[in-house]
């Protein structure tokens, strides 16, 4: 018996993105192996900015929470791909999914948010380096960073009540590699042109709000630095802030075509090239583009290397 028949009926069904040819048995191992790369590149970012006592700053800071969330973001959907793509048990439960949905939509809205709050941390450290210190206090960054994981889980808590209200009837059957909102409603046999509006205005809050915060603050940024007398200083200043428009231009942009375009234009196969994008392939890319680069970690990595070695 097929392992279709053996799933229950209130199950939905991953299709994934793998089948078990050559070339993408190659691809799935491309996959895992950029999934071990993000998980330890993350994972030693925040011990790094834990035991050095020299990285206890509100970038490092707000730097060990962006590694956090890629961390929890890859594990939310890559482990479950890989389970099914080996067992040849591509079903999920409907709480299965439901979770993968919270943690996922949740994930997303809280990073839109951090990148916005590391943006001003930059215009606040580089346009007020005199109030520098008490603009980004602890308590400051504190609520700052808190409020980020607050909104995207409120976003998260939203989207789980809206799908679980709906019906599925017909195919179960998902055209991604995890459960993602918009593939879900395209199974639902309920009108979900309302949720779909009021989607589309937390879009623009959650994406387009936090993106122009982004944008004001490193125009005024760019601005600043241009003025600079100090050569060394005004590359030191460009170097950061290219690092951090990289990642923005990347994430936001590869969102926003996932959940600002207009049902009608989606195509599955668009859809699943993007998500992997922004969901497997940029928690690798942020810590060694935002964060090895950085020479306040790079000394402490070779601190920690150095200990380890000198106890051996």
């Amino acid at each position: 018996m097929e392992w279709e028949n053996r799933t229950f009926s209130s199950d939905f069904i991953l299709m994934g993105i793998f089948s078990h040819t050559p070339t993408h048995i190659f691809l799935f191992s491309l996959v895992l192996g950029i999934f071990t790369v993000a998980l330890l590149a993350n994972t030693l970012m925040i011990l790094l900015i834990y035991l050095d006592t020299r990285l206890h700053t509100p970038m490092y800071f707000l730097l060990s929470q962006l590694s956090l969330m890629d961390l929890m973001l890859i594990c939310t959907t890559v482990p479950k791909m890989a389970c099914n793509y080996s067992s040849g048990r591509r079903f999920i439960s409907v709480a299965g999914c439901e979770a993968q949905i919270f943690f996922y939509v949740s994930l997303l809205g809280a990073e839109c948010f951090l990148l916005a709050v590391m943006a001003y941390d930059r215009y606040a450290a580089i346009c007020y380096p005199l109030q520098y210190p008490s603009l980004m206090n602890w308590k400051i960054r504190g609520l700052l960073v808190a409020s980020s994981w607050i909104l995207g889980a409120f976003d998260g808590i939203v989207d789980v009540a809206a799908t679980l209200s709906f019906s599925y009837c017909g195919s179960r059957e998902i055209a991604q590699f995890f459960c993602d909102v918009p593939a879900l409603l395209s199974l639902s046999c309920t009108d979900t042109s309302t949720f779909e509006t009021l989607a589309f205005i937390c879009c623009v809050l959650m994406l387009l709000f936090p993106l122009l915060l982004t944008v004001i603050s490193y125009t005024r940024v760019i601005v600043a630095v241009i003025r600079m007398s100090s050569g060394e200083g005004r590359h030191k200043a460009f170097t950061t802030c290219t690092s951090h428009l990289l990642v923005v231009g990347m994430y936001y942009g590869a969102a926003m075509f996932i959940y600002m375009r207009p049902t009608s234009n989606r195509s599955p196969t668009q859809d699943k090239m993007v998500s992997s994008f922004y969901t497997i392939l940029t928690p690798m890319l942020n810590p060694l583009i935002y964060s090895f680069r950085n020479k306040g970690v790079a000394k402490a990595f070779s601190k920690v290397l150095g200990k380890g070695k000198s106890r051996e």
